[in-house]
């Protein structure tokens, strides 16, 4: 079983579904999320945006990863994508979220997570020595030693083509 979230981390997770409900209109459980799933998603966002360029190619690619991985089609995948948004914002760094994912959560979803993290870095054509940095310290995080962060890499990258 996973270890309890820490309080203050509880009530960052409640100011966050306030300020989503208030600054979007999304009404806090109306529409639930997991919060490993809005995790997974603010740190594919965090990756997006790590080397100060939001370029629509990672945006694109983030939103059809999202809408296929975890929200139910392209406007529950924007609304997922503006409350991952402030979440980050209000996080400290990628271990925070990371902290987030279930300890329970199995391996290949952490793999696949990994992998998007990939596709989303190199989805503009090339990944920056920013976004290669954080990915593999996500991968290290999630608990990957540097074969399985190299096969995500290898996977995450196949459609995109960069280096």
């Amino acid at each position: 079983m996973g270890e309890p979230v820490p309080e203050d981390l509880m009530s960052l997770i409640a100011r966050l579904r306030a300020y989503a409900a208030e600054a979007f209109g999304v009404a806090p459980r109306d529409e639930v999320v997991d919060d490993a799933h809005l995790a997974a998603t603010a740190l594919l966002v965090h990756v997006a945006r790590v080397d100060g360029i939001l370029a629509p190619a990672e945006s694109d690619r983030l939103a059809r990863l999202v809408a296929g991985r975890y929200a139910d089609g392209p406007e529950a995948a924007r609304a997922l994508i503006a409350r991952a948004t402030a979440f980050d914002a209000e996080t400290r760094d990628v271990a925070s979220l990371v902290e987030l994912i279930p300890h329970e959560t199995d391996g290949e979803e952490r793999a696949r997570l990994l992998a998007m993290a990939w596709s989303v870095a190199g989805a503009d054509g090339t990944v920056d020595e920013f976004e290669e940095a954080l990915v593999w310290r996500l991968g290290r995080l999630l608990g990957f030693d540097e074969a399985g962060i190299a096969r995500a890499r290898g996977e995450g990258l196949a459609a995109t083509g960069p280096t």
